[in-house]
C-alpha cells in the first residue's frame, strides 16, 4: 500500500494552431513532442495505509481461530460416530449372548415339558428366541448403519463396514468427572477458538473506528509523474520541435506530490462513517457476549452430561453382573429340585428364565449405552473446553492447568475375528464371563 505503481510507456503530443503562453497572450504555432521513460503513481490515503494491515492482521488471526475450531469439531463428528460405532458392536454381543441363553432355555423347557411344565412354557421360550433373533438383526442394522456415519466423516470408501480394534466396552478418560464445572468454565473462557475469533474481529473493528476517527486530519497522499502531457510517466528522454520535427533529446524528470485533507460532505459524511464502524464494534462485542454464554452452557451441559453417565456405568455395570447370575442360576433351575405332594416341582419356572433373559438383554443395552453416552461426553466436554484437537493426534497434555485431565496414550488393540461370512458382520470379541463383568471388556455370548 505505501509503494507506488510504475508506469512505463511514451507519450507523443501534436499541436497545431492557436495557443495560449502564461501571460495570457494568445498565437498560432505547430509543434510537437515525443517522451519515452517512465513514472511513478501512487494515491493512498495514509489513514488507510496505518489501519487497513492493523484489521487485516486482526482478521487474519480470527480466520485462524476458526480453523481450529473447524478441526476441533471435526475431531467430535469422529468421535461420537466412532462411539455409537462401538455402542452398536456391544449391543451385538449382547444381542448374541441373550440369544444363545434363550435357545439354551427352549432345549430345557422342552426336556421338562409336559411333566414339570405347561407346553404353552415351551411356546413362550421360542417366542423369546424369535424376539432375541430380532434383537440381533436389529442391533446388526445399527452397526452397519453407524458405520456409514463413520466412512462419512472419515470420508473412507463408501459400503465400508467399520471393525474397530478396541473392545466395544472400552472407556476413555480425558476428563475427571469430578472436576467442577466453577473450575471448567474459565479454562473453557481462555482457549476456546471461537471466542479468540471474536475478540479478534472486534479488534479489527476497533481498527476501522480509529481509521475513521483520524480520517479528518491525517492527508491522503498522491504522487504522479507529470513529465508527459498527460500526468502518468515522470522521465525519460524528451524531445521536439516546430511542425513534425523532433529534435533536441536529452533527459527530463517532473513529478507532483500532494497531501490533501478531505471532509466528507461538510464532515456529515465522515461522522456517518465514525456511527457505522461503532455500530460495528458493539456488534461484534454483543457476538463475543454471545459466544461466551453458549461456551458456557456448552460445559455445563457436557459436564453433566458426564458427570451422568459416569453414575450410569456404574449402575450399569452392577446391572449386568446381577443379570447375568440371575439367568444363568434359572437355567441351571430349570430341574426337578422339590417335591410338592406327590409331584416334583422345578426350582426355577420356565417364564422365570424368560424374563431373566430378557432383563439380561436390557442390562447389555443400559451398558453400552451408559459406556457410549460417557466417551461421547468425554470429548464434548474436552472440545468445550478449547482444548485442541492436535492434543489428542500427539498425546500431549491439555495446554490448560486442568485438575483431573488425562490424555491417554495410544489404546491397546484387541484382535477383532476374521469374518466368517462376507454378507454379514462378525460380533466383536468377547472375554466375559457370565457371572462376572470385567470393565473394558465385551460381554461374551
Amino acid at each position: 500500500m505505501w509503494l507506488p505503481n510504475i508506469g512505463v510507456g511514451v507519450d507523443y503530443y501534436r499541436h497545431d494552431g492557436q495557443i495560449q503562453d502564461i501571460a495570457g497572450r494568445v498565437f498560432t504555432t505547430s509543434r510537437s513532442s515525443f517522451l519515452v521513460g517512465a513514472g511513478p503513481t501512487a494515491v493512498f490515503p495514509v489513514t488507510e495505509a496505518v489501519y487497513a494491515p492493523l484489521a487485516a492482521r486482526q482478521v487474519l488471526r480470527a480466520r485462524q481461530a476458526d480453523a481450529q475450531a473447524a478441526r476441533n469439531d471435526a475431531t467430535l463428528s469422529v468421535a461420537e460416530a466412532y462411539f455409537t460405532v462401538q455402542q452398536a458392536r456391544g449391543e451385538v454381543a449382547g444381542s448374541i449372548d441373550a440369544l444363545r441363553r434363550a435357545e439354551e432355555l427352549v432345549k430345557l423347557t422342552e426336556k421338562v415339558a409336559p411333566d414339570l411344565a405347561p407346553t404353552v412354557e415351551v411356546n413362550r421360550a421360542k417366542t423369546e428366541v424369535a424376539r432375541r433373533r430380532q434383537a440381533v438383526e436389529a442391533a446388526y442394522e445399527r452397526w452397519q448403519t453407524s458405520s456409514a456415519d463413520l466412512t462419512r466423516v472419515l470420508r473412507l470408501e463408501p459400503g465400508t463396514l467399520v471393525e474397530l480394534a478396541e473392545e466395544p466396552a472400552l472407556i476413555v478418560e480425558l476428563i475427571a468427572p469430578t472436576s467442577a464445572p466453577d473450575d471448567l468454565i474459565p479454562v473453557a473462557l481462555t482457549h476456546r477458538p471461537e471466542l479468540a475469533a471474536d475478540q479478534a474481529l472486534i479488534q479489527a473493528a476497533l481498527a476501522r473506528l480509529k481509521q475513521e476517527k483520524m480520517r479528518p486530519f491525517v492527508p491522503n497522499v498522491a504522487l504522479r509523474g507529470v513529465g508527459s502531457q498527460v500526468p502518468g510517466l515522470a522521465g525519460g528522454v524528451f524531445g521536439g520541435g516546430i511542425n513534425d520535427n523532433l529534435s533536441n533529446f536529452g533527459g527530463r524528470f517532473s513529478f507532483d506530490l500532494q497531501a490533501v485533507w478531505e471532509v466528507q460532505n461538510l464532515g456529515f459524511g465522515n461522522r456517518a462513517n465514525v456511527r457505522e464502524r461503532e455500530a460495528e464494534q458493539r456488534a461484534a462485542l454483543l457476538q463475543l457476549l454471545r459466544t461466551q454464554d453458549r461456551v458456557t452452557a456448552e460445559v455445563v451441559q457436557a459436564h453433566a452430561q458426564l458427570r451422568r453417565a459416569a453414575n450410569r456405568l456404574k449402575a450399569a455395570e452392577e446391572g449386568v453382573t446381577n443379570a447375568a447370575e440371575t439367568a444363568e442360576k434359572n437355567l441351571r433351575g430349570l430341574v426337578p429340585g422339590k417335591r410338592v405332594g406327590e409331584q416334583l416341582a422345578l426350582v426355577f419356572r420356565p417364564q422365570e428364565a424368560v424374563a431373566a433373559v430378557a432383563a439380561l438383554d436390557q442390562a447389555y443395552r443400559d451398558y453400552y449405552a451408559a459406556v457410549g453416552d460417557h466417551n461421547r461426553a468425554q470429548f464434548r466436554l474436552y472440545r468445550a473446553l478449547g482444548h485442541p484437537a492436535q492434543c489428542l493426534a500427539n498425546a500431549a497434555a491439555p495446554p490448560a492447568s486442568l485438575p483431573g485431565t488425562v490424555v491417554p496414550g495410544p489404546a491397546r488393540p484387541a484382535p477383532v475375528p476374521v469374518p466368517d461370512r462376507a454378507a454379514e458382520p462378525v460380533p466383536p470379541p468377547n472375554k466375559f464371563e457370565p457371572t462376572e463383568i470385567k470393565k473394558n471388556s465385551a460381554p461374551s455370548p
